[in-house]
């Protein structure tokens, strides 16, 4: 029953991801409509409006906190468990919480270091976090603030707090990464899909972040490893322009 929640939850995470921002953007969309006309919303003019562009990225924001909501509903079973302590939002007895958090800010920045070598040695064509970055730069700074500020905490919940636990207690460790992994990493293949290289990087990331979440029994390490590689990348993505006016010299 636990694993029919937790892929429920999932779905509706999706769902919600897919819903929300257009909800969000919504409001825009009317204003368009109304003061130039239907012209203003064919597709060819939507695809290059930034501030639709921006408010549907904004919209991801209540989306992710609609998303941590359901969960601790689900978690909880409407109040009735603890929500950390059941996705196992806990520090590994193994070590102390520096020890853990300096492990797991190396195997952050290492596999960062790995991500950057492969995709700079094999290229690619830009995705669509590429040109949704480059449409402006407030829509670039909301993209960095919720790569770092909201997606590893609600992703670490969905998939390696909820999925992850249930997965485990019916088919054991070994088929809950797999799962796990395969999940984490599908969902994100649409986003990076002109991109080889970045899906292998994401790949890479999920296998990382689900085996780190088996071994310490934990989740709070996988945590700390999504959050400084989303971290590192939020920056990069803001002085972007800033390095390449510097380079372009």
């Amino acid at each position: 029953m636990e694993v029919v929640k937790a892929f429920g939850l999932w779905v509706l995470s999706i769902l919600i991801l897919g819903v929300v921002p257009l909800l969000v953007a919504a409001p825009y969309l009317v204003y368009k409509v109304a003061a130039f006309g239907q012209s203003a919303v064919l597709p060819e003019a939507l695809k290059s409006d930034k501030m639709l562009i921006f408010y549907s990225v904004i919209g991801i924001i209540p989306a992710h906190l609609l998303t941590l909501y359901l969960a601790y509903l689900v978690v909880t079973e409407g109040g009735r468990r603890p929500f950390w302590k059941t996705i196992r939002w806990e520090w590994p007895q193994v070590a102390t919480p520096m020890i853990v958090t300096l492990l797991s800010i190396l195997t952050a920045i290492v596999l960062y270091g790995v991500a950057f070598g492969v995709t700079s040695l094999y290229g690619g064509e830009k995705t669509d976090l590429d040109m949704l970055i480059e449409s402006s730069m407030y829509t670039r700074v909301a993209t960095a603030f919720i790569a770092f500020a909201t997606a590893p905490l609600v992703e670490e919940v969905i998939y390696r707090g909820v999925i992850y636990s249930a997965v485990e207690k019916v088919m054991g460790m070994g088929f809950a990464v797999t799962v796990v992994s395969l999940l984490f990493a599908g969902v994100h293949v649409f986003q990076y899909r002109s991109n080889i290289a970045v899906i292998v990087v994401i790949t890479l990331l999920s296998i990382t972040l689900t085996v780190a979440r088996a071994v310490t029994g934990k989740l709070i390490p996988s945590f700390i490893i999504h959050l400084i590689f989303n971290g590192v990348q939020s920056v990069l993505i803001v002085i972007g322009p800033i390095l390449e006016k510097h380079v372009g010299k």
